[in-house]
């Protein structure tokens, strides 16, 4: 995860009995959990998040703050939002193969109309050019699910995807350290319209409530 739920006021009072180093240590410990998804390792914790010196006060948090188990220290509140942020995505994704699955098979049994008919599917932006007219084949590097996902939501947000929107999206990635295929993962899970990096950057973090489960 390249972002989490950051709450002021609850850290605050859950955290405000510790030194200035205990809390960077906690932060830190926190940044490291939520972005390799997994344990903090057993051995040399402090020397992991650029604290070696200072293994006492990393010593202090993670006892406080997270359990240890056989496969390193572990925090419940974070493993619960690291669960809800792939669920999220994975139902994005079966949604959007089932939406290509539906294209696919009113594509084959559509039954061709008279041109003079009253109504239309086709919705036309302001220069008068379909937006459903669009290219199917993903970008190098993104999958055809996240492809797919990311085309039904601009239709619905009545967005036109163009290449100059694309690239854009693409160089902001570059600067958020993502690639375009995870960029474009991060706007269909949070319903986006485009991407800047600093949406996903260390000050958009919002840390949820109840610190002593974490």
């Amino acid at each position: 995860m390249h972002y989490y739920q950051f709450n002021i006021g609850d850290y605050a009072s859950h955290t405000r009995y510790l030194t200035p180093m205990q809390d960077l240590a906690y932060r830190r410990l926190l940044d490291l959990y939520y972005l390799q998804e997994k344990p903090i390792p057993k051995d040399n914790p402090a020397s992991i998040i650029g604290l070696s010196e200072c293994s006492t006060d990393v010593e202090r948090v993670l006892n406080e703050y997270f359990l240890l188990t056989e496969k390193g220290w572990v925090n419940k509140r974070a493993d619960e939002q690291i669960r809800d942020y792939h669920n999220k995505l994975k139902f994005a994704s079966l949604a959007g193969k089932k939406s290509a699955e539906v294209r696919k098979a009113n594509k084959h049994g559509a039954v061709e109309r008279p041109l003079n008919v009253g109504t239309t599917s086709v919705q036309l932006t302001n220069n008068h050019k379909p937006i459903n007219n669009i290219n199917t084949t993903p970008p190098d590097g993104v999958s055809q699910s996240v492809w797919d996902d990311f085309v039904r939501q601009r239709k619905a947000k009545k967005a036109s995807i163009t290449d100059t929107a694309i690239q854009g999206i693409e160089r902001e990635a570059k600067k958020a350290n993502m690639t375009l295929n995870d960029a474009l993962q991060e706007i269909c899970a949070r319903g986006w319209t485009g991407f800047k990096a600093e949406w996903v950057g260390e000050k958009q973090t919002k840390l949820s409530a109840d610190w002593r489960d974490w």
